[in-house]
């Protein structure tokens, strides 16, 4: 496993991570042991960096890693944590709370959860519009001094908000959404990133799933997200589901699976960013890391986005309520 680092401060990783929110019930029912053993596949494998937030499940995520990680030496794995999003009982988003207080109750109430003494990495899981970056930022560095977190991240904010938060504490790195159906970042958050010696670590690579090409949007189990996602709806998801199709083409052409070419396609776009696999399990995380041992000449790469055009997407990423929140979407 090749690896690299978040940034110019933060710390090195394998260059893929294990996106664990599809663990807790987010894409419809999951096996506890089987989750499990996917995380611990994902070390085998050399994976190091395992990525998390604190309302996946409602706690429910971070005491699942707890579990896998335990007798595990501290130094040989990250830990990626978003807090701030705020759910009801019945699993209704009710808003985002990173008042300075809100994030340092947050980091004790994880910490206990995951059983560990740091978090890698701390970020909020959206800008909250009541509290200025800066205090949020400013909460998460005094947690920095007193040992509790070693690296400071970002999640779905905007150029003008990153260039805030980096004038507070050094960034490691935005994790955002990424990938051949989701390309809004490469306008103007990748070049200012970039300009600030930050790493992206991209989520939803497959777009939920989509790019997978074995995904079928009349068949959603309840309690998935998805249901409520327009990308997955009529006649979007039958416009997005050809272009999977397409995809799925060109991937077989040159001895891939339509999984695999999508998690090239991000890995080719720079050092600098690290796809989030979100297997849930282990057969998932195969195919998934098999993408690290193809190396995409131009023509592959040109052949890929030929297959995906980012305008012939149908829908938004989230539902409309939730886009209102996403700092990133914001234009002028």
């Amino acid at each position: 496993m090749k690896t690299t680092t978040l940034g110019k401060t933060g710390p090195q990783t394998s260059v893929v991570g294990l996106g664990c929110m599809g663990m807790s019930g987010m894409y419809g029912p999951s096996n506890r042991a089987e989750s499990i053993a996917t995380i611990h596949a994902a070390f085998e494998a050399g994976v190091t960096l395992l990525d998390t937030g604190d309302f996946y499940g409602m706690g429910h995520n971070e005491m699942l890693i707890g579990e896998a990680i335990k007798g595990r030496p501290r130094d040989s794995f990250l830990l990626s944590v978003k807090f701030g999003a705020l759910r009801a009982p019945n699993g209704a988003w009710l808003g985002y709370d990173a008042r300075p207080a809100a994030v340092k109750t947050a980091l004790a109430y994880t910490l206990q959860r995951l059983g560990v003494d740091y978090i890698d990495i701390y970020r909020p899981s959206r800008l909250d519009p009541a509290v200025p970056i800066e205090d949020t930022i400013g909460a998460i560095a005094d947690m920095v001094k007193e040992g509790y977190v070693r690296n400071i991240g970002l999640s779905e904010v905007g150029p003008d908000t990153i260039r805030r938060a980096a004038s507070v504490h050094p960034i490691s790195d935005l994790q955002i959404e990424y990938s051949l159906m989701s390309r809004g970042i490469e306008a103007d958050i990748l070049p200012t990133v970039r300009e600030l010696g930050i790493s992206v670590t991209a989520y939803g690579v497959l777009s939920r799933g989509l790019l997978s090409g074995a995904f079928n949007t009349t068949a959603i189990a309840a309690g998935d997200f998805r249901a409520h996602s327009p990308r997955f709806q009529g006649e979007n998801a039958e416009r997005n589901q050809a272009l999977a199709k397409a995809l799925q083409e060109v991937a077989e052409a040159r001895s891939m699976t339509a999984t695999q070419a999508a998690i090239a396609w991000v890995v080719a776009q720079g050092q600098d960013i690290v796809p989030l696999i979100g297997a849930r399990k282990r057969s998932q995380l195969s195919e998934s890391l098999g993408a690290l041992e193809k190396t995409l000449t131009s023509d592959d790469i040109a052949h890929i986005e030929a297959a995906v055009p980012a305008d012939a997407v149908a829908g938004a990423r989230y539902a409309e309520q939730l886009m209102a929140h996403l700092d990133s979407e914001k234009r002028g």
